[in-house]
């Protein structure tokens, strides 16, 4: 789609509805197939944060397309010293095609992708993980063969993964609930956005009920209490997220052809019971391979020349 080429992906909502149905489209098809870039590319990594699924997914996605990857540990660059973001910006811009960033603050993926002209994806901020998403909904797609009418229930912390998934499963007709303690609602922009674009068609529901929100759910969704960044709170949130923990009283309130995901990684049984995780609803190893999956479409879309 040559709307896509050379584009930035900071979140969701930076994509249309074609744009993200085309994405998860090419997303299947490549599960089965493989497409090489036109010319050798080459994706950098820039994360702040730790990284297993993304880190991996990325790479073997860069590789696939026939392109290169670099590891660009903060640790290791001058990023760790105190060189201003601008300056890192505009000089990776020069080397690579590409670039993937992990870090905290929006902010910071919105000043690299103001000053480099190549690409840059958002890989994980505070705000939104929208590359987890892409593979989510191409999970639904795989279980239900639609995504219109699907609800998905979120449970736990209203952090990244509830943002994101509020806004993904709006522009894909999906309904959506969000349970969470009161003190941790998600973004409420993003709230209001996701409605926006739900337009009253389908459900956009935050609540502190989560029995409410599993009642007939065909997915069913949680992420950690504690993001990185907040683990020396994960103690002290426990007491508050218990009633949110997706255990096996939980899932039976849901459909019973339902399908139960976790973006990982899983603390089992604190957020998710270790019966659930492993229990015949479980998606969870489908949803992580489906992270290539989608990466390499989205890197294939943004790169592709003529």
């Amino acid at each position: 789609m040559d709307s896509l080429k050379g584009r930035d992906l900071l979140s969701l909502a930076d994509l249309s509805i074609d744009e993200l149905t085309y994405l998860l489209d090419l997303g299947a098809s490549l599960k089965s197939g493989m497409v090489k870039l036109k010319r050798n590319k080459v994706l950098g990594l820039l994360f702040s944060k730790a990284s297993t699924r993304t880190r991996v997914s990325f790479t073997v996605a860069m590789y696939k397309l026939g392109g290169q990857v670099i590891d660009l540990n903060p640790n290791v660059t001058q990023v760790s010293r105190g060189e201003p973001l601008v300056d890192t910006a505009r000089v990776l811009d020069r080397y690579l095609d590409v670039l993937a960033i992990r870090t905290f603050e929006q902010k910071d993926l919105v000043t690299f992708a103001n000053y480099a002209k190549i690409p840059v994806i958002n890989a994980l901020t505070d705000d939104e993980h929208p590359c987890q998403v892409l593979a989510d909904l191409m999970t639904v797609k795989e279980c239900f063969g639609k995504w219109e009418g699907v609800t998905l229930a979120y449970f736990g912390d209203g952090n990244n993964m509830a943002n994101s998934l509020m806004l993904g499963c709006a522009m894909m007709g999906m309904n959506v609930r969000i349970a969470c303690p009161q003190d941790f609602m998600p973004n409420p922009e993003i709230v209001e956005k996701a409605k926006a674009i739900a337009k009253g068609k389908t459900e956009v529901t935050v609540t502190t009920d989560a029995k409410a929100a599993a009642k007939e759910a065909q997915v069913i969704y949680t992420d950690v209490w504690a993001s990185m960044g907040q683990e020396e709170e994960a103690t002290s949130r426990i007491p508050l997220f218990e009633p949110y923990q997706v255990n096996e009283e939980l899932v039976e309130l849901a459909d019973p052809n339902g399908i139960v995901l976790h973006c990982l990684p899983a603390h089992r049984d604190e957020e998710i019971t270790d019966g659930v995780i492993e229990g015949s609803q479980s998606r969870v190893w489908d949803q992580a391979e489906n992270r290539m999956h989608a990466q390499q479409a989205l890197l294939a879309a943004i790169l592709e020349s003529d």
